[in-house]
C-alpha cells in the first residue's frame, strides 16, 4: 500500500529512500493469500477461511480477492493454523488480518499483520454468516465468536482512484454495475480522488465461482473513479 516502493534493478534506486525506509527482501511467491482471525477474551479462537489476493502492480494494494480459496486443504489449515498461532501468542482480543505469501516451494510466509478490520475480509459482510465487522464487536465485548462460513463464492474488487485525476470524485459506470445481480457496492464517502486512492469496494456474490469471477472483471473494466 502506501510507502511500499519494489526495486525490481538497480535503475530503481534512485528514489527508493525519499524516507525512512526498511529493506525487505524480494519474494518470488507463487500466490497471496490471507486469513481474517478473531480472538476474545475469554480465548475462543475463530478464522475466516482462507481467501486469494491479487494485487495492483503499480500501488501494491489488494486489487481483487477471491473467497474461498480452492487451495489444497493442507494448505488452506496450515495458513490458518498459523493465523490463530499469532493471535494466541499475541493475546489479540478483537481481530487479526494475516497475509501471508504462498512460495514456489508451498512454504507460507507471514507478510503483513494488521489488529484491525481489513481489506481482506471485506467481501465478509456478504459472503460470510458473521462478517469482519460484527465478529469484531463480539471479540472486543468478550462475546462468543460468530459462525465464519462462507455462504457463497464471493469476489472483492477494491475501487481505486484511476491514474491521471484528482479532484471532486465522479463515479463513472456505476449504474452499470448496479444493474447486475448480487453486485454489492460500498463507497467509503471521500469526496476528493487520487490516484490509487481506496474509494471503496464491491463484492460480487455467486454461486458460480466462474460467474462470480467474470462478474468481479466486468466490474474492474467498467468502474472507474475519474474527476
Amino acid at each position: 500500500g502506501k510507502g511500499v516502493y519494489k526495486v525490481v534493478d538497480q535503475s530503481y534506486l534512485a528514489n527508493a529512500f525519499t524516507e525512512p525506509s526498511l529493506i525487505e527482501r524480494l519474494v518470488d511467491f507463487e500466490k497471496e493469500i490471507g486469513v481474517i482471525v478473531a480472538r476474545n477474551e475469554s480465548g475462543e479462537v475463530k478464522t475466516f477461511p482462507l481467501v486469494e489476493m491479487e494485487f495492483n502492480p503499480e500501488a501494491n494494494l489488494v486489487e481483487f480477492l477471491i473467497s474461498p480459496s480452492t487451495l489444497p486443504f493442507e494448505v488452506q489449515m496450515e495458513a490458518e493454523n498459523i493465523a490463530k498461532r499469532i493471535a494466541e501468542t499475541l493475546n489479540i482480543v478483537g481481530i487479526l488480518a494475516v497475509e501471508m505469501f504462498l512460495t514456489k516451494d508451498g512454504q507460507i510466509l507471514v507478510n503483513e499483520l494488521a489488529p484491525r478490520p481489513h481489506n481482506s475480509g471485506h467481501q465478509s459482510i456478504e459472503g460470510n454468516v458473521v462478517s469482519q465487522f460484527e465478529q469484531h464487536l463480539r471479540a472486543i465485548f468478550d462475546q462468543p465468536l460468530g459462525d465464519t462460513a462462507c455462504l457463497s463464492n464471493a469476489i472483492m474488487v477494491n475501487i481505486l482512484g484511476e491514474a491521471g485525476y484528482e479532484g471532486p470524485a465522479v463515479y463513472q459506470g456505476i449504474e452499470k454495475i448496479l444493474k447486475c445481480a448480487g453486485v454489492y457496492v460500498h463507497l467509503y464517502g471521500k469526496a476528493l480522488t487520487k490516484p490509487f486512492r481506496k474509494m471503496g469496494h464491491v463484492t460480487i456474490v455467486d454461486n458460480d465461482r466462474e460467474k462470480a469471477i467474470e462478474k468481479a472483471r466486468y466490474v474492474q473494466q467498467t468502474l472507474k473513479v475519474i474527476a
